[in-house]
């Protein structure tokens, strides 16, 4: 696979393992963890095991978020004729990322990956690798500069040509409303019209004992993730014309035979496409 940086030289994996912390809990280890993953340190299973003591449902949240994103795919690959996608947060890699969803239905597709977890960049150097027909690229890029994502990303991606837009769990980390809702517009205004944007996130509307999980993780030093209501969630696809059933909880956005997990949920997510 193509491997970009944003602004600077390429990294060396030793340069990249140096800024990883292992002394403090990370969201996308974390995760990593919550889904049988073994991309993770002894404080991020200590971290991911307090918050399933006060929410045990947390596991449930982790595995209809990943769900959701591979049946958005599936369904941006296949009916909606996306051919090249921005997958901005991507996390570890697991069973199914973006790239494997989408080139098996389209082999020549084409999938930028951004992140600015060294962890996950040394990853997704070693296991993100694209189809012979078509290319998979990583940014070590930062969200809160789509400037610079749509930038570099443009060296991949045709932006003349629809576009799918990947916000998986992410925006949480941005805790202003309206500044997060700003950097969406912001990666949304290059694209081409007919791109889609897909993107799920926390609540605590089904079970207060998330939001107390997670202010409990917020106070061990970590990266914060700011839990939001449907309604907010919602705010993130002004002006996108919704695909149905809309902005749901994840399990109930087009369901298939893979999902396992209770209908309702404390994840959210929809699609929605540009006109």
């Amino acid at each position: 696979m193509d491997s970009q940086e944003t602004g600077r030289p390429e990294a060396g994996e030793d340069d990249v393992r140096q800024r990883i912390d292992a002394s403090v809990p990370h969201s996308a280890r974390i995760w990593n963890y919550w889904l049988g993953g073994k991309d993770n340190f002894a404080v991020d299973r200590a971290a991911g095991d307090q918050y399933r003591q006060v929410f045990p449902g947390v596991v449930d949240v982790a595995r209809a978020s990943r769900q959701f994103l591979v049946r958005s795919i599936t369904f941006l690959a296949g009916e909606a004729g996306i051919r090249q996608f921005l997958d901005v947060g991507t996390g570890l890699p697991t069973a199914d990322n973006t790239h494997e969803v989408a080139q098996r239905i389209v082999p020549d597709a084409r999938i930028v990956y951004v992140d600015s977890d060294p962890l996950v960049l040394v990853h997704a150097r070693a296991l993100l690798v694209s189809s012979a027909e078509g290319r998979t690229a990583y940014l070590d890029a930062d969200l809160r500069d789509p400037a610079a994502v749509i930038a570099e990303a443009g060296r991949t991606l045709d932006f003349q040509q629809p576009i799918g837009l990947i916000l998986s769990g992410v925006m949480g980390h941005l805790p202003d409303y309206e500044a997060a809702r700003s950097i969406t517009r912001q990666l949304l205004a290059p694209l081409a019209s007919g791109s889609y944007l897909s993107l799920n996130d926390g609540t605590s509307l089904v079970s207060p004992e998330m939001q107390q999980a997670q202010d409990d993780y917020n106070d061990t030093g970590a990266t914060p993730y700011t839990l939001r209501s449907p309604a907010q969630i919602a705010g993130f696809f002004e002006g996108l014309d919704l695909v149905e059933p809309g902005v749901v909880p994840c399990p109930q956005w087009r369901p298939d035979d893979a999902v396992d997990t209770p209908a309702e949920i404390d994840a959210f997510g929809g699609v929605g496409r540009k006109r």
